[in-house]
């Protein structure tokens, strides 16, 4: 067993299908394949499942892919280290995220900034990930945490999240099961914003599913005004509205029968080597996405009583990734 291994393990987990994480990786899909046996025959366990169309992980996969993102990102954490160990992490640097993103994210990143970089002058500018690969490559933004970036020769992509997308509505209004299927979903009026929008109807579309979109939104403030008002219903990642879903002022329900999600890449330039201060940046958000999903932000809150079960999804590793064919949320 090997780093590359642990990579390619990592890449099958997050596109869902050896096909696809072959042709993302640019290798044979037979010597991917040598790899996870190799590796399940090391451990002595299956790691994953063959399904009809792609695979997912066994439990067993499952708990070793989470040590096996440890041990990439570590590995990537020194080495970025040791090729900047002897330049300040000093000066401006702009960082873009999206509205849905910003106000759970950017207290905790200034927060390390002051702590790890206190020699950062830092300027947040929020925008939907369309116009912030737009401002990476003309250079108005060094550093973005985009969802579900389309493919840009200019920019390089390190894949850090893949996030569940679920049913958010008001207190108390629970479905006769405290989860959504396709079916109901495909039943019931809902917000969204364009960019959810537009990554749900590629994911959905596979399986002939339409949604039932009531009003396109993108304002996050005014989808939760709405939504604390009791009159309707949204799609939204699990983070968004994590804390009033925690708090009681809002319930939220998992998908069962799909796998609807948005993907959290961290965007930078792709050049050979890039400021200090923006590796240090980089670091910052990689390290802050680590902590809130190890505190829980990812997943559905656990409450008493009926309603939502847990749900959760782990980091993709902190690697340079091939962008994907997906479009912004």
């Amino acid at each position: 067993m090997d780093l590359r291994s642990l990579r390619y393990l990592v890449h099958i987990a997050d596109a869902g299908s050896i096909t696809r994480a072959a042709a993302q990786l640019g290798i044979a899909q037979p010597a991917l394949t040598r790899h996870v046996q190799g590796m399940e025959s090391e451990l002595g366990v299956p790691l994953l499942e063959r399904l009809p169309r792609g695979v997912r992980l066994t439990p067993a996969g499952r708990k070793f892919l989470e040590h096996a993102r440890r041990a990439v990102r570590e590995i990537d954490r020194a080495q970025a280290e040791v090729a900047h160990a002897g330049q300040p992490a000093g000066g401006r640097v702009i960082l873009g995220v999206s509205p849905t993103i910003a106000a759970w994210l950017v207290p905790g990143c200034v927060e390390r900034c002051r702590a790890e970089a206190p020699g950062l002058s830092v300027k947040v500018v929020e925008g939907f990930s369309p116009q912030l690969a737009d401002a990476l490559d003309a250079g108005r933004v060094d550093v973005a945490l985009l969802t579900n970036p389309a493919p840009a020769r200019a920019l390089r992509y390190t894949p850090l999240l893949s996030e569940p997308i679920v049913v958010v509505g008001p207190r108390g209004a629970l479905p006769a099961r405290p989860f959504f299927t396709l079916a109901e979903l495909a039943r019931t009026p809902v917000l969204i914003t364009d960019g959810i929008r537009a990554a749900l109807d590629e994911q959905l579309s596979r399986g002939g599913v339409r949604l039932n979109v009531e009003v396109e939104i993108d304002s996050i403030e005014a989808i939760r005004a709405l939504l604390l008002r009791g009159a309707t219903h949204a799609l939204m990642p699990v983070s968004t509205f994590h804390d009033d879903i925690a708090s009681g002022r809002l319930s939220a329900w998992q998908i069962t029968d799909a796998s609807l999600h948005r993907m959290l890449v961290l965007a930078q330039a792709a050049r050979p080597t890039l400021p200090a201060a923006t590796e240090a940046l980089a670091q910052v958000v990689a390290a802050e996405i680590e902590h809130l999903f190890e505190r829980g932000r990812f997943g559905l809150p656990a409450r008493p009583g009926p309603g939502p079960r847990s749900l959760g999804s782990p980091p993709i590793s902190i690697v340079q990734a091939r962008p994907q064919r997906r479009k912004s949320a």
